[in-house]
């Protein structure tokens, strides 16, 4: 696996302490605390989740000994890892970003969508990955069914922790965007544009493709 341009071998103590939390072992792909420090390090989770495999093989010398220095002693772990975050301007990333290219892309799908003017509050609130999961259901429902009463958009408010009303309204500028349903009334609504941003990225792929991706964010809905 190529080393990530923003990786620093530092970074073994912070994937440590996630990887040592319990239940001890590697965390879900997109578990909350996973997607926290790749958000924090401005590094995917796919590349952190693909290191922690490598933390727990403990397979070259660099491996043994920082267990060795650190699996078992927690208190060192949790100085080194303050130490560390110091350095790194915990929350603001300080300077040590100065000067280094940091631009956002997977973290934009975790951040709020910019504020949509005339959208109620709750609107307000979605975030790409959340549009995501709504485009997923959609696939598995009919206009019809893409009510607050369908247990399935039921359900899926109470993952997202959002009202069924705003799970519904993004199912409609998603049929908007479906090219089969050829909708053909005028559509106002500011979140049309970020929904079909959501559609060129998924909704013409395989669906398999957006079904497992989905599964796998539950794991951060769940936090």
């Amino acid at each position: 696996m190529a080393t990530h341009p923003l990786w620093s071998d530092e970074y073994w103590l912070l994937l440590m302490q996630l990887y040592l939390k319990k239940p001890v072992g590697v965390k879900p792909l997109y578990s909350r605390p996973l997607v926290a420090l790749s958000m924090e390090l401005h590094i995917a989770p796919q590349y952190l989740y693909e290191q922690m495999f490598r933390l727990r093989s403990i397979d070259t010398p660099r491996m043994e000994k920082l267990w060795n220095d650190y699996g078992k002693n927690p208190k060192k772990l949790a100085r080194g890892v303050k130490l560390l975050r110091e350095k790194l301007g915990y929350g603001t990333a300080g300077l040590f970003y100065e000067g280094v290219e940091t631009q956002e892309s997977f973290e934009l799908d975790f951040k709020p969508l910019p504020l949509l003017a005339n959208e109620s509050a709750p609107v307000n609130k979605l975030t790409p990955v959340m549009l995501i999961m709504i485009l997923d259901q959609y696939f598995r429902l009919t206009p019809l069914t893409m009510v607050p009463e369908t247990p399935e958009v039921q359900e899926l408010a109470r993952l997202l922790k959002i009202k069924t009303d705003v799970v519904c309204a993004v199912m409609d500028n998603f049929q908007f965007c479906d090219p089969y349903l050829k909708r053909t009334t005028q559509n106002s609504s500011p979140l049309l544009l970020t929904c079909q941003q959501i559609w060129n990225r998924f909704g013409n792929d395989n669906p398999q493709k957006l079904a497992a991706l989905a599964a796998q964010l539950k794991e951060y809905f769940k936090g």
